[in-house]
């Protein structure tokens, strides 16, 4: 087992994986943590679903041309879940507030499922695992995604996230630093530095994306980032939330 700084700071995106089979004890200490997870209210608004089914995987790949969905040894989809606590609630005879026609109940359930999702990551790389999250199942074909996986309403797929023994060992993509993550106090009192080490952070990652091993791009950061952004605006997840039971109002 890895330890705590070896496990946090040397972590990358593994896409490519061994054939080997994840130990079931190393499924139960990721199990573990997941469960061990912070949530808003201890409401534990977030499933998972684990899927060992090569043949679903490879449905879910045929979707979004995403190798690792295929190749990982273990799939899991995290997703905010309140049917869980409606089942309870309507067994009991209790009346369920809309909470999720509000921003807020969606908010809380991706931040639920987002921090179980790291609790695997963290489990997953201090195990030995390579790990890759894929937000694509999120936004791909969402009612596809929600019908091979019967979702029933009130559940949504917030990210996926392959695992498995790695086969490669890819670069560190660098990331933003310090002065422009941290902020004392207020956010970015000095706008014009901000911007400045903005534009050394967009050159550092053109370098990266120019010498890095594997195929080469001449992507910087920002632009490459705004190209999501655009193919993004296409994306119709509020339809598809009101299909899941979250008709959001406010």
């Amino acid at each position: 087992m890895k330890d705590v700084k070896d496990t946090i700071l040397n972590r990358t995106s593994v896409r490519r994986y061994e054939r080997e089979a994840i130990p079931e004890e190393t499924m139960d200490f990721i199990y573990k943590a997941i469960l061990n997870t912070p949530t808003s209210y201890n409401g534990q608004q977030f499933s998972v679903i684990d899927i060992d089914d090569q043949a679903l995987k490879e449905e879910l790949y045929m979707l979004t041309n995403q190798k690792q969905l295929k190749t990982c040894n273990r799939l899991l989809i995290f997703c905010s879940d309140y049917n869980k606590i409606t089942r309870l609630a309507e067994k009991k005879g209790f009346d369920v507030p809309p909470f999720t026609n509000t921003m807020d109940g969606v908010i809380i359930g991706v931040i639920d499922a987002s921090l179980a999702m790291m609790s695997a990551v963290i489990a997953a790389e201090a195990a030995g695992l390579g790990s890759n999250c894929v937000g694509y199942l999120r936004t791909v074909d969402p009612a596809k995604v929600a019908e091979l996986l019967h979702l029933p309403k009130g559940v949504f797929v917030v990210c996926g996230l392959a695992l498995g023994v790695p086969r490669e060992h890819p670069d560190f993509k660098p990331k933003q630093s310090a002065e422009i993550v941290f902020h004392r106090n207020r956010y970015a009192e000095d706008e014009k530095k901000l911007v400045e080490d903005l534009e050394k952070y967009d050159e550092i990652v053109k370098h990266y994306n120019r010498t890095r091993s594997g195929s080469t791009t001449e992507n910087d950061w920002c632009d490459h980032i705004l190209d999501y952004y655009r193919h993004a605006m296409d994306y119709r997840i509020l339809d598809y939330l009101k299909d899941q039971g979250y008709d959001v109002k406010r």
